[in-house]
């Protein structure tokens, strides 16, 4: 099958994920074609990319269910990051969050927050 034969060839994700639950499932969407936006935090990222070493100084788990993606380090906490943000999920189908609880919420990118700007975007919370 190549690239433009995958069924989800053209749809765009973003993800505020970390750890297995959300990594896991976009891994899944980026194989079948989406191309995937995973956003992390500035003091690191990820914390899955330190539980070992074994992929060229990586986490064999943080490789295993970020493979496909692309990364860009946002400090959410701060105005413009969070714009930055707002503005790339303006142009996406999906989003996808395992923040802490209501974590989303206090920053507007919960459903309701996010129903009456994007209608189309899909957005799906996960929790642990």
């Amino acid at each position: 099958m190549t690239p433009a034969e995958l069924p989800l060839e053209g749809i765009m994700v973003v993800s505020l994920e970390q750890a297995i639950a959300a990594p896991f499932c976009t891994r899944q969407l980026a194989d079948l074609g989406a191309r995937v936006i995973k956003i992390e935090r500035p003091d690191g990222g990820d914390f899955a990319r330190g539980y070992d070493t074994r992929v060229r100084g990586l986490s064999s788990h943080f490789v295993w269910t970020n493979r496909s993606k692309e990364s860009l380090t946002l400090d959410l906490k701060q105005p413009a990051g969070l714009e930055a943000l707002k503005r790339l999920i303006g142009r996406a189908d999906v989003l996808v969050q395992n923040l802490a609880p209501s974590a989303a919420a206090r920053m507007g990118l919960d459903h309701d927050s996010l129903a009456s700007i994007h209608p189309a975007l899909i957005v799906c919370d996960i929790s642990g």
